[in-house]
């Protein structure tokens, strides 16, 4: 059996204290409130999953472009999770700090898998296009993953719409692009959320260098 590595024990470490909050409070309440958790998880590591067979490849080939295509398409999904935090309220017979530790431990799952996701997706591309692309290309999928999530949210749709309901998706986000002031909440959710994202992004990626090279903690 394959040893797991440091990355997927924190991961794994993570994933089961939300799902072991959400068993505990099933079992406590004998309700299933908040038990889109475990379908939402699941897709939030396939872009985790995906991002570690796209860090293998070597070279950009018709297989990797594949691959870099469809976790593309996927990552949304993992940062999707921070969203849930709008199910929270108080609710009978669970205090509402257990609740809320609930949908914050499950936000943080995504912030999780999209910071790794994006790290070894990085790391891909750095090793096979030159660092100006790099550089560029970085933001580009930061801002694409923002519509994405606001796309999931609000549109509702789903990553595999993009088979199944192509033309619905390329309508509306043609509508989006071709007015874009009468749908500025559109943009402005896709803009701050997508910042939000960098900021994560690149303090995760900066903070451990910039820390060891001062000394300063």
């Amino acid at each position: 059996m394959k040893k797991i590595n440091d990355t997927q024990k924190l991961v794994s470490v993570s994933l089961l204290f939300t799902l072991s909050l959400l068993i505990i409070r099933a079992l406590y309440t004998n309700e299933l409130t908040y038990f889109f958790y475990p379908w939402n998880l699941f897709l939030g590591l396939i872009p985790l999953f995906l991002s570690g067979l796209l860090v293998k490849q070597k070279k950009f080939n018709y297989k990797s472009i594949a691959l870099f295509s469809v976790w593309l398409l996927f990552l949304p999904n993992a940062p999707y999770l921070i969203t849930d935090i709008f199910h929270f309220e108080e609710r009978p017979l669970v205090p509402q700090w257990f609740d809320l530790m609930l949908v914050v431990s499950g936000a943080w799952n995504g912030i999780l898998c999209c910071m790794i996701s994006l790290l070894r997706a990085e790391k891909f591309l750095s090793k096979t296009c030159p660092p100006n692309v790099v550089s560029k290309l970085m933001p580009v999928i930061l801002l694409l993953c923002g519509y994405g999530v606001y796309v999931g949210r609000y549109l509702r749709y789903n990553s595999w719409d993009v088979v199944t309901e192509p033309f619905s998706i390329i309508k509306s986000s043609t509508h989006h692009i071709h007015y874009p002031f009468q749908n500025l909440n559109v943009w402005l959710f896709t803009f701050i959320f997508s910042f939000f994202l960098g900021i994560m992004y690149f303090t995760i990626k900066k903070l451990p260098r910039a820390l060891f090279a001062t000394g300063q903690f």
